[in-house]
């Protein structure tokens, strides 16, 4: 397999969030802010990328009955690293993420990919897998921030767009805000797919 067609596999036809429906709890818990959806995706694809080179190096000498404890171990040491970065270089977004960093751990999109591609597949291709999911994980969190952000403060990235007349709907920063943007996101985005198939 090219690594443009795993690029392209990861970020448009088996995206994590618009097309695979995974790693939901992330998607709707963090995405209230375009940083926090952006600082999210970005920890899962460093996480995502490091694992699956070291599964993958490791895929011949996991014993097949320990192979998910396994697997779990490895994910959660980069997790630790990923998250005391944070902590030391970041503590804001580490304040706004709070517990959803250690959940990257029991991430179905990270577990998923060790046991579907990086421990079947050469550690390059597996690095580049990693990137293609982590890119199209990242678009998907950062575009629902986008749209949430904006509909529920006003803001982009923080900064105001419509000045101190706009009626933010607050509805998008709260949960059902967070169902509804996604629902109309998988739309528009499923729309787009099969406009072009």
């Amino acid at each position: 397999m090219k690594f443009t067609k795993l690029l392209k596999n990861g970020i448009v036809d088996e995206n994590p969030v618009l097309v695979q429906v995974i790693g939901m709890c992330p998607t709707l818990g963090v995405t209230t802010s375009a940083i926090n959806g952006l600082g999210m995706g970005l920890s899962t694809t460093a996480v995502l990328i490091c694992s699956n080179i070291v599964i993958s190096l490791m895929r011949k000498f996991i014993p097949d009955k320990i192979r998910i404890p396994a697997f779990i171990v490895v994910i959660a040491t980069f997790v630790t690293m990923v998250g005391m970065l944070l902590k030391a270089y970041i503590p804001a977004l580490d304040d706004a993420l709070g517990l959803f960093i250690p959940l990257i751990v029991v991430n179905c999109l990270i577990l998923a990919r060790a046991e579907s591609f990086a421990s079947k597949n050469t550690p390059i291709k597996s690095a580049v897998d990693g990137i293609g999911m982590g890119l199209g994980f990242t678009l998907a969190l950062t575009a629902l921030g986008i749209v949430r952000e904006i509909l529920g403060n006003g803001t982009l990235f923080g900064m105001s767009l419509f000045g101190t007349s706009y009626q933010p709907a607050l509805l998008f920063i709260l949960p059902p805000g967070a169902f509804l943007s996604l629902g109309f996101l998988l739309a528009g985005f499923n729309k787009l797919r099969n406009k072009k198939a």
